[in-house]
């Protein structure tokens, strides 16, 4: 017979890979729409978790280097089911992206372009947009409680805008938020000042390029998931720095190229690590470099995802992380502004978006089939 606990345990595993397999083979717009569509599915449809409860992972990823959205899964799946859980939800979620860029890899090396996506992508971005805009709206009702939320969330939003360092904005909510929870709320005037933080990197502009090696190729993507804050864009320059002037194993158009399709394939952008591994040493690169780069994601996630319990217990660390929260909504928001200015620009993208947000307010419409509705409406129009 088998014992107590192993089936329950075999099921949430099996239950865990469905869920993240489907969410990695949907999950276009980046690290915010992918936050939005796993809050749909798991705190709106399967009740694994509550509001607080998922902006306290969210709070926790902000806090750690690497990819959000993939450390969401993780920190989902370690909480579903314990150590099996993680491995399971963070590869599923990943397997989907690294199977369709490295098949588009392939591609880009025997025709030297790629296929034709601008229709594509015409339709899918007001949807997004839609997407992460109503996602926020829901998680900040739940995350800002208070006059002083709603102030350190406006002034953070500002401090975003003005370039202030992802790092350096939810350290200071997080600070104001433990302040505030130690002195109360009441008497807590909270501002953000403008912090500009600049961290020029020191490149050797112009290097012979030189000969891609296995151990090279880790540890440069190892570097970048064990140390990048930010977007993709983030990841562009990191990787610029690296392989394009450091070592000269791509060229300025590879890079763009393959930051594009980390961009517009399902899943985290730092699949883009695939592509490139790809190009400079076939499968076993691609294999080398999509290990490296999200390694770090789960060795973080299993370090620091215990903590929280004992976070939430105390007054002063659960103040820091609803300043945290508070801040990672802040740059969300932000996110989708952007987002919006280049997705929402003409009359058939705004029914596209209205369209989407009373589909999912009013209807309860899964966004995944809104998504597949904008692909199909952009080639349609385009």
């Amino acid at each position: 017979m088998p014992l107590p606990g192993v089936d329950d345990r075999s099921g949430r595993l099996g239950e865990l890979a469905r869920v993240f397999l489907k969410l990695g083979s949907v999950s276009f717009g980046g690290p915010a729409a992918h936050i939005a569509l796993m809050r749909h599915e798991l705190v709106e449809r399967r009740r694994w978790l509550s509001d607080r409860e998922f902006l306290d992972l969210v709070g926790a990823t902000n806090l750690i280097p690497g990819p959000n959205s993939t450390e969401m899964a993780i920190h989902i799946g370690l909480r579903r089911a314990g150590w099996p859980g993680l491995v399971v939800a963070g590869s599923c979620f990943i397997l989907p992206a690294v199977v369709i860029v490295g098949l588009l890899a392939a591609l880009y090396v025997r025709v030297g372009s790629l296929p034709e996506t601008q229709a594509i992508f015409y339709g899918v971005k007001p949807v997004v947009v839609a997407i992460v805009a109503v996602a926020l709206w829901r998680l900040a009702r739940a995350a800002i409680g208070s006059w002083w939320q709603a102030a350190l969330a406006v002034a953070a939003v500002i401090a975003s805008l003005m370039n202030v360092h992802e790092l350096t904005l939810l350290a200071i909510c997080g600070i104001l938020g433990g302040v505030a929870s130690m002195r109360g709320t009441q008497q807590q005037t909270v501002s953000l000042g403008a912090v500009a933080l600049a961290a020029p990197g020191v490149v050797q502009a112009g290097a012979a390029a030189a000969t891609v090696t296995s151990g090279t190729l880790a540890l440069v993507f190892l570097k970048a998931g064990a140390f990048l804050f930010g977007s993709g864009y983030v990841l562009l320059a990191f990787l610029r720095a690296d392989l394009v002037e450091r070592l000269g194993w791509l060229t300025e158009r590879q890079l763009l190229d393959a930051v594009s399709v980390g961009q517009f394939t399902p899943g985290p952008v730092f699949t883009t690590a695939t592509f490139i591994g790809y190009l400079l040493d076939g499968s076993r690169g691609a294999a080398i470099a999509t290990i490296a780069i999200f390694l770090p994601a789960f060795v973080f996630v299993a370090l620091s995802g215990p903590l929280l319990p004992r976070i939430r217990k105390s007054s002063a660390a659960g103040g820091v992380l609803d300043g945290v929260n508070v801040g990672s909504l802040a740059l969300m928001a932000v996110v989708t502004w952007q987002l919006g200015r280049v997705a929402v620009v003409d009359f058939t993208t705004v029914v596209l978006a209205g369209v989407s947000v009373i589909a999912m307010l009013g209807l309860r419409i899964n966004p995944a089939w809104l998504i597949a509705a904008g692909a199909a409406a952009g080639l349609l129009v385009r």
